[in-house]
């Protein structure tokens, strides 16, 4: 167990850019390094949720959100895989890769979360230049594209589905409706559509098809 004084000691000995936030996604901590990233001060910072700081988005758009997948798996005190995400600097935005370490302090079931940051933004844009390639010119579908040239997973796969909401989701990618999808699963067209609902909201998507695409980039489904 680590004391929330022992992760600020932790985040300032850091050299790469690094944060700690608690279990609501507020800022608690950040090093010097963060600082020059992001272009905010410690003290503006602290207190902010962590995705109105880092703003972070990967190739389908926006992922950062008050109830993002690093937050459900952190909440569960599921171990994080590192993952390439594109953030918001002073200098414009730049791909970063993040490791995201879980910390609980003393007896508390609320866990700390420790994000440190490292630019790989000449790597990533490399990456998707050659999965862009192999779908134009090579006419692989994207998503077998993507897991090809892949280095590092997505923080959209740490999002955790039930078993039902995967199977509506797999369906979705084939072009299914709600009716067929409830046809097929047998269960009715409206808990079809709430299930839709809980995909699209954990995967911080607006649509059935960002939802699909997420999730096949990131290899959910």
């Amino acid at each position: 167990m680590m004391r929330l004084r022992s992760i600020c000691e932790l985040i300032d000995g850091t050299a790469d850019a690094a944060f700690a936030t608690d279990s609501t996604g507020s800022i608690v901590a950040l090093n010097r390094a963060s600082e020059e990233l992001f272009g905010i001060e410690a003290e503006q910072a602290l207190g902010q949720f962590c995705h109105l700081v880092v703003k972070g988005m990967d190739e389908c758009g926006k992922i950062c959100s008050e109830n993002c997948s690093i937050k459900q798996a952190a909440g569960k005190n599921h171990p994080i895989h590192h993952f390439d995400l594109k953030v918001e600097t002073q200098h414009g935005k730049q791909w970063c890769n993040m490791s995201v370490l879980i910390a609980q302090e003393n007896n508390s079931k609320e866990p700390y979360t420790i994000h440190i940051l490292r630019p790989v933004d000449v790597r990533k844009r490399l990456e998707l230049a050659v999965r862009d390639f192999l779908v134009t010119e090579v006419s692989l579908p994207e998503e077998k594209a993507a897991a090809l040239v892949r280095t590092t997973r997505s923080g959209v796969s740490e999002t955790e589905l039930t078993t039902r909401e995967r199977q509506v989701l797999k369906l979705l990618g084939t072009g299914r409706t709600s009716p067929a999808i409830a046809k097929d699963l047998h269960i009715s067209r409206n808990t079809v559509d709430n299930h839709i609902q809980h995909i699209l909201r954990k995967l911080n998507a607006h649509s059935r098809l960002e939802a699909v695409r997420r999730a096949e980039l990131s290899g959910l489904i």
